[in-house]
């Protein structure tokens, strides 16, 4: 890939800055987007369905409650070491992920499915109302508490979101000989965890390498 003059703003300046400050917001723009969303589609209960992987597979309690823990541990240094490697593809590759994010929140709507394991679902968004629920979902302080204190979501299934942005970093740090394999391996435990957890389907994992795989190439298509 050319990464030649795919930027107006060069890496480490004020300018570059307010970029990487812009995209942020855009993410986080768009997950409050999915979120509102999924949240939409909590409230209307979805049917479970058959899967011939889950089905054989045990639930592992432990990880589900780590999941999201075990999520930001595996995403978060993967996602700073393409931030110093690559500043604008860094750039793109936020963008792309809200893309996705966005991408994700219409499937949930359009989808509706029902949680795979609905005797653990849990109580969700409780008696809480809309605005209450959604507040708590998209804060950042609280989005990786679980339980009866917090409200969380049950059917936000297709397609996986832990699934979908560990795989778009193996995308952006393919090219990269060292961190391309961590970046694997983060995919290939984050996928285990969430059927071990029996937090997703098996199409829904499926369904998140198409469609990302999909956003990736447009977004680095003009730059190709």
């Amino acid at each position: 890939m050319n990464t030649n003059g795919d930027s107006a703003v060069r890496p480490w300046t004020l300018a570059f800055a307010r970029s990487a400050v812009g995209v942020l917001l855009f993410r986080y723009a768009c997950f409050v987007a999915m979120s509102a969303l999924a949240l939409w589609n909590e409230m209307r209960p979805g049917a479970p369905l058959r899967d011939v992987v889950l089905e054989r597979l045990p639930y592992v309690a432990w990880i589900d409650d780590w999941n999201h823990w075990a999520w930001l541990f595996l995403y978060l240094p993967l996602s700073l070491c393409l931030l110093v490697t690559e500043p604008r593809a860094w750039l793109r590759y936020m963008i792309a992920g809200g893309i996705v994010s966005l991408a994700r929140g219409v499937a949930i709507v359009l989808t509706n499915f029902g949680p795979p394991a609905t005797q653990r679902a849990g109580p969700g968004i409780g008696d809480r109302d809309y605005l209450q629920a959604l507040v708590e979902i998209i804060s950042p302080i609280d989005v990786f508490g679980h339980g009866s204190m917090k409200a969380y979501l049950t059917q936000d299934l297709f397609f996986s979101g832990h699934a979908a942005t560990t795989f778009l970093l193996v995308l952006y740090l393919w090219r990269k000989p060292t961190l391309r394999w961590f970046a694997v391996a983060a995919h290939v435990a984050m996928v285990l965890a969430v059927l071990l957890a029996h937090l997703h389907y098996t199409v829904d994992i499926v369904g998140a390498w198409i469609v990302t795989y999909a956003v990736f190439r447009a977004v680095e298509h003009r730059v190709r």
